[in-house]
Parts: C-alpha cells; sequence; structure tokens
C-alpha cells in the first residue's frame, strides 16, 4: 500500500479548511518553513492529518515528551487505520548516563533500564519505513540520537521462501549473525528455537512466530503462529522477511577493520597522555579499551559498545551518527523526500537544539580524564543544523509560535477559530497568601476543585516543582479528593495510564509541573489553578501561561484561576492575547450562530497500544481468571509464584515462562 487514506466522521470546519489550503499551497509550491498557530482545541492535529493525507508522502511528527507522543500516534492511528502508523521514542524507562564529576573525583557508571515493547516498536516503526511509503512516524526527539546505518540494517535481512535451498542449520547461523539469541525456553522477540526438524522464530518487531519446517536442505513450509496461543494463523505462507534483532548491524569482516581501528586510536591517545605525564588517565584508558576489545572479539558486545559506534560505521571524526531520519527516503540529490512536523515547536525546536551541547559537555570530561577515547564524543545526538540539514520542508505547530518559528517560516497560517464554537476559557486572578476573610491559594483551590468535581468536571493544578506537585497531590488526598500527581518521574506508561484513568474518573484532580502544558488533549477539564503565576520565569512565561490555560479550553464550562499577588508583564501578555482569541471566537459564534459545545472524546487507553500483544492477553486472562475464582490479586500472586517454583523444579521450563508473565501482570496491576 503506497497512498494514505483518511477515515473520519468529521470534515474540516472553523477555520480549517483555509489553514489546510494555505499549508498544502506552502508545501506545494516547495516552501520549507510553514507554521500553523493554532489556539488550543482548534484540531491542529485534524488540520496536519489532511494535510498528509493530500500531500501524500512519509510523515515524521516530532513531540517532545514520550506522554505527548503516545496521544498524537493514537490520534493518528485512528485517522489513518489503513496506513503504517508507529510510535518511536527512547527505550529506556531509567537512564543515568555514564559521568566523571572531577571535583569529587565521582565517576557514575551508565544505569539502563530497557523497555522491551517500546524496543519491538522501534523496530517496527524502521522495518516500515524501509519497505512502504504510507509511513507515518511520531516520535520523541530520541529521533536525533544515533541508530545505526540503515543500509546495513536493511541489507542483512533474511528472505525465507518455501522451497528455498536452506538447511536448518544454516538458518540458525544466519539468525546468529543478525543478532537472534538461541532460546529452549519460550521465545520472546529477538529470539528463536530449534524445535524437531523446524526452526521457530520470534521476529524483534512484532509478537508472532515465524515456524519454518524443513525437508532434507531446503524449506517445505513456512506457518505464521500466535505467539501465545500457539493457534496457525496463516498454515502456509510463500515468503516472509526478518530483519535483524538491533539497529546496530556490524558485517564481520567490519568489525575487524573496526577493531583495528579503535587499537590505532588507543595507541596514539596513549601516547598523547603519556606525553604530557597523565599516567592515571593513561593507564586507566589503557586497561578499559583493552577490556572492551576483547569482550568484543569473544562475544561480540562489551558494556558501552555505543562509544566505539564511529569506528563501527566507519565514519570519521566528527561526522554525524546514523539516526531515524536516515530511515526516511531521500531523492537522488539526498534531499528529504518526506513531511516533518514538529508539534508544539516552541518547546520541541530548543529541545532539539540544546541535546547535543549538554552530550558533549559530558563526554569532553570522560575523554579529559582517561575513561573514553575521543572517539566516543561521536556517540552522539545531531546538532541543530544537522538536524536542519536532513528533514526538508517542516510545518511547525503551536499556540505559541517562538521566535525562531517566526523568523524562518514564509507563511504562518492561523487557525482560532473552534468547530465547536467553544471560546478560550474565563481567567480570574486571586491573590497567593490569606487576606482577612480569604484563606490563600490552596484553600482556596480546594473549595473550587469541589465546585468543579461536583459538576462532573475534572480539575488540573500546576506547581512550579516536582516535591510541590508530590506535596499537593497528599494534602489533597488527605482532605477527601481523588487526587494524583504527574511529571518526568513517573515511567513513560504509568505517566499515559494516569492521564487515561484521569479523564475516565479514577482520579479527579492530577497535579504537575509542566508536564500538562502542551498538547494533552483532556476536555473533561473543567478547572485549572495555576499557583504562584506571578513568579516569572520559564514555567510562568507568557508562552507558559497561554498554554496552561488552552488546558481548559476543551471543556464548555472551562476557567482558569490564577494565583498572584501581583500583575506580572507575563500574566498581563497572556491575559491580552487569551482576551483577543475570546473575542474572535464570539464574533464567529454570533455571525453563524453557533451555541458552544464541549469537545467529546473517545477515552483510549493509550498504554495498550504500547503494550505487545503477549501483555494484554495474559491481562485479559488473570481477569477472568479472578472474577471467576473470586480470589483477590493477592491471593493469586501467591499461588501464581508457588506454581512457578513448582514447575521449575520439574524442569517444566515453558509453564515457568507463562507464570512468570501472568505474576509480572498481577504485580503492574496490584499497583
Amino acid at each position: 500500500m503506497g497512498h494514505f487514506s483518511l477515515k473520519s466522521s468529521y470534515t474540516p470546519a472553523g477555520d480549517q479548511p483555509q489553514a489546510i489550503l494555505a499549508l498544502l499551497a506552502g508545501l506545494e509550491s516547495g516552501e520549507v518553513h510553514q507554521t500553523l498557530l493554532g489556539a488550543t482545541g482548534t484540531g491542529k492535529t485534524f488540520t496536519m492529518a489532511n494535510v498528509i493525507a493530500a500531500f501524500d508522502k512519509p510523515a515524521l511528527v516530532i513531540a517532545h515528551n514520550k506522554t505527548l507522543a503516545a496521544q498524537l500516534a493514537q490520534e493518528y492511528r485512528s485517522f489513518f487505520p489503513e496506513n503504517a502508523v508507529h510510535y518511536f521514542v527512547s527505550y529506556y524507562d531509567f537512564y543515568q548516563p555514564e559521568a566523571y564529576l572531577p571535583v569529587t573525583d565521582t565517576y557514575i557508571e551508565k544505569e539502563a533500564m530497557v523497555n522491551e515493547e517500546i524496543d519491538r516498536l522501534r523496530h517496527a516503526a524502521t522495518q516500515a519505513l524501509l519497505t512502504r511509503r504510507d509511513v507515518i512516524i511520531v516520535a520523541s526527539v530520541s529521533c536525533i540520537y544515533g541508530l545505526g546505518s540503515p543500509t546495513e540494517y536493511e541489507k542483512v535481512h533474511l528472505r525465507l521462501s518455501r522451497g528455498a535451498s536452506l538447511g536448518r542449520a544454516a538458518l540458525m547461523r544466519q539468525l546468529v549473525r543478525i543478532y537472534f539469541e538461541r532460546t529452549n525456553t519460550d521465545l520472546t522477540p529477538g529470539t528463536f528455537r530449534a524445535v524437531g526438524n523446524a526452526v521457530e522464530v520470534m521476529p524483534a518487531h512484532e509478537e508472532i512466530i515465524f515456524r519454518i519446517e524443513f525437508d532434507a536442505e531446503s524449506i517445505a513450509g513456512i506457518r505464521v503462529i500466535d505467539a501465545l496461543t500457539r493457534a496457525v494463523r496463516e498454515p502456509d505462507v510463500a515468503d516472509i522477511f526478518i530483519f535483524p534483532a538491533k539497529h546496530y548491524v556490524t558485517p564481520e569482516s567490519e568489525r575487524e577493520r573496526a577493531m583495528a581501528d579503535i587499537t590505532h586510536e588507543l595507541a596514539e591517545r596513549l601516547a598523547y597522555l603519556e606525553s604530557r605525564g597523565m599516567i592515571l588517565e593513561r593507564e586507566r584508558l589503557k586497561r578499559r579499551t583493552n577490556y572492551d576489545l576483547a569482550m568484543i572479539r569473544e562475544v561480540g558486545y562489551c558494556n558501552g559498545i555505543e562509544n566505539y559506534s564511529r569506528h563501527f560505521d566507519g565514519r570519521s571524526a566528527g561526522e554525524p551518527p546514523f539516526t531515524l531520519l536516515d530511515y526516511f527516503p531521500h531523492q537522488s540529490d539526498g534531499t528529504a523526500d518526506f513531511l516533518t512536523v514538529i508539534d508544539e515547536s516552541h518547546v520541541t525546536v530548543p529541545q532539539i537544539g540544546g541535546m547535543f551541547a549538554g552530550d558533549s559537555s559530558r563526554k569532553e570530561t570522560l575523554v579529559e580524564h582517561g575513561f573514553r577515547l575521543p572517539s566516543a564524543k561521536d556517540n552522539r545526538p545531531l546538532t541543530f543544523e544537522e538536524f536542519d540539514k536532513r528533514v526538508g520542508q517542516r510545518i511547525y505547530t503551536s499556540a505559541t509560535p517562538a521566535v525562531y518559528e517566526r523568523e524562518h517560516s514564509v507563511r504562518i497560517v492561523e487557525q482560532i477559530i473552534r468547530p465547536t464554537g467553544l471560546v478560550d476559557p474565563e481567567v480570574t486572578v486571586r491573590p497567593i497568601v490569606s487576606t482577612g476573610d480569604y484563606s490563600g491559594q490552596i484553600a482556596d483551590f480546594i473549595v473550587e476543585a469541589e465546585r468543579a468535581i461536583h459538576n462532573g468536571g475534572r480539575v488540573i493544578a500546576t506547581t512550579l516543582t516536582k516535591k510541590m506537585a508530590e506535596d499537593l497531590s497528599t494534602y489533597l488526598k488527605e482532605h477527601k479528593l481523588k487526587a494524583e500527581y504527574l511529571h518526568s518521574g513517573i515511567k513513560t506508561i504509568e505517566r499515559i495510564e494516569i492521564l487515561t484513568n484521569f479523564r475516565r474518573g479514577v482520579f479527579d484532580v492530577i497535579v504537575g509541573v509542566n508536564l500538562l502544558r502542551e498538547g494533552l488533549d483532556l476536555p473533561e477539564v473543567e478547572l485549572i489553578g495555576i499557583l504562584d503565576a506571578d513568579k516569572e520565569g520559564f514555567l510562568r512565561s507568557d508562552t507558559a501561561l497561554i498554554q496552561i490555560i488552552g488546558r481548559a479550553a476543551r471543556n464548555v464550562n472551562g476557567r482558569v484561576i490564577l494565583y498572584a499577588d501581583r500583575l506580572t508583564g507575563s500574566i498581563e501578555r497572556a491575559l491580552d492575547e487569551t482576551n483577543r482569541r475570546r473575542e474572535k471566537q464570539l464574533a464567529h459564534n454570533k455571525e453563524h450562530g453557533i451555541t458552544p459545545r464541549s469537545i467529546t472524546k473517545a477515552i483510549h487507553d493509550i498504554a495498550e497500544e504500547i503494550k505487545g500483544e503477549h501483555t494484554r492477553t495474559v491481562e485479559i486472562l488473570l481477569a477472568l481468571e479472578q472474577s471467576g475464582s473470586g480470589k483477590t490479586r493477592a491471593v493469586l500472586l501467591r499461588e501464581k509464584k508457588k506454581q512457578m517454583s513448582a514447575a521449575v523444579k520439574e524442569l517444566d521450563f515453558e509453564t515457568a515462562a507463562i507464570l512468570r508473565d501472568e505474576i509480572r501482570a498481577l504485580e503492574r496491576l496490584r499497583k
């Protein structure tokens, strides 16, 4: 399939038709930079979906955090159910980069916790880009980090066909060469096992099983099997493609060359350190690098192997790494043949620009003190200039475009009118401190929150720090409000689940810092309390305040309270812009006889899109078992652990693996 097919019960309305036509005219005329200045709730995503469908080229949508990226991926999937819409974010649930603090002589080793489901989705994204054109990738800024050569990744994939001359042992050798691991227990993405005269493989991007059956030295048949139920989905497949289990693919001959290059660089660096009397640094680097080389020689891998990526890729010093952008199609002259949409650009553009500097500073310190070779500095994100050269035509979307977008865009298309007739919320300013009969911002917020919740609405409170968010959440719970805090310290999937439960009414109040400002579509929100609104700075700038106010613009009863003891310049500018937009929408409603109505939007569990099919099925089966037996989750958990121990003692590892997955699911559900 090569063309986009937009499916929606909506038709463009309000400012959307003129915005779509204007942006398409700019794309067709070759304009590189355009901006969609869309007020919150005007349907910017729907507008961009129409533009993508009409422009009919692969699209990269960049968001500035994983939660927003997940929501956008869900929206684009609903608009393009027949096309390939994928989610590409960092696969780390926890990441502590390697670092050295010279002042305290403290070395911090890299620590990382990889989310295997997100890694699977990353593989699905790259494989879609290499095999079709009707692709939308919704990515976080991790798309500018090193990924491995798309040429090598595509070059070494396996195409297996019924009747092909290939033996069982030869296939297993080929799978190992593309980083699949052999197992004798249950299959997980990126593993295979031998079963009689067949080999079963679970690809890295999807939780299905390919069963390849052999007749002497040829492939007799290929089946596609459900990974959980073992039911045969497709009994006789003509051919299949199996891509590498890792994005970093290095042929054996290239590995030998890379190791020789590393050895040569090490010798040069050791001589440099010795000439400057840096004996400690010299010995430290010598021992570490030789150990890494020995590990690579013996097992093909070492901890921190990405620091040698320049040598494995065959890049020159200073040359940028391969990234997700290299997997998108390009014309013969190297020009990008895809559309880039930078969502909430006033935050995302600076974020893209700031990644390189922070990474470079940390690596310089590691190199200077003998923890890494200088080539480690080339394991890095792209600079903004390198990103700029690789993305071609782009559209920035934001309710508050920053200076960069305004200066570079040939045209800025305004989308202020909401099809629903909704008007920007009323904003009131109240003092922070208690005076006379007024009890102060927290007590007042609780009263207003209870009123909104009584009306069936949801409530958001924004604070200045994570600690304040956690403390306020606890305080609200003590006052019998169903509250939860949300900030960047919470894992990706948990953040998404909290927001979904917030919409469902499991929580009535969410307390956050700046995570709640941009792009989150929460039409149930009736009240927003902005605490300490007069503390000028990034979190209380006019841009930030307009964005926060916009979170209440999807509900007809939406209102915002700014708690401030003085009117700052940022507050005044935010109020002026909000009032301008209110007046424009009110005039439009009056002219067309529109009665404002709240946005109604189905509550999708975005976290379900991230979970694998196996995980979802296990959770469903557990729910059925629990309801049928009447046992609590705690009782079931104890029983499952006993059953798993018994299965291990009997060497029944397949049963033990199934029970392990059920235990993990129960532990998640219990939290």
